[in-house]
């Protein structure tokens, strides 16, 4: 939801007068859209059928691309942001836009944090898996 109003703030300014807000509008549509996929992925728990596909690792992977990304696009949204706008509702919804990256930067980054655990197996303790083992 949160890339959907990066992707929704930037796209109502004249950003194809900048070329910076080009890459913004990259990442936060791919990574919406492919987010959407995987969360469709597991609603219909389609990775149940697709088990050859190491699920855990690539999501891991996918939270790690989409966090170093969204940084790249959190920096630049922020430092293209011109108070001396010439349009005051653009430098609003730019501004906002940089706020909404963070924001979408930092829930990547707490998702590459929890998948990796989930990948690693951590969070489960021994009597867990030993009672799982034996029933």
């Amino acid at each position: 939801v949160l890339g959907l109003l990066v992707w929704a703030l930037i796209a109502d300014t004249t950003y194809y007068l900048h070329a910076a807000y080009g890459w913004v509008m990259f990442v936060s549509i791919f990574f919406w859209i492919v987010t959407v996929l995987f969360f469709v992925t597991y609603l219909l728990q389609l990775q149940l059928k697709f088990y050859v596909i190491p699920w855990p690792l690539m999501l891991m992977i996918f939270n790690a691309a989409a966090t170093v990304l969204y940084i790249t696009a959190f920096v630049t949204c922020a430092a293209a942001v011109q108070p001396t706008s010439w349009r005051q509702w653009d430098y609003n919804r730019r501004a906002a836009a940089s706020f909404f990256a963070g924001l979408v930067m930092i829930t990547y980054g707490a998702s590459t944090f929890f998948s990796f655990r989930a990948w690693k197996g951590l969070g489960s303790n021994a009597a867990t898996s030993q009672v799982a083992d034996h029933v």
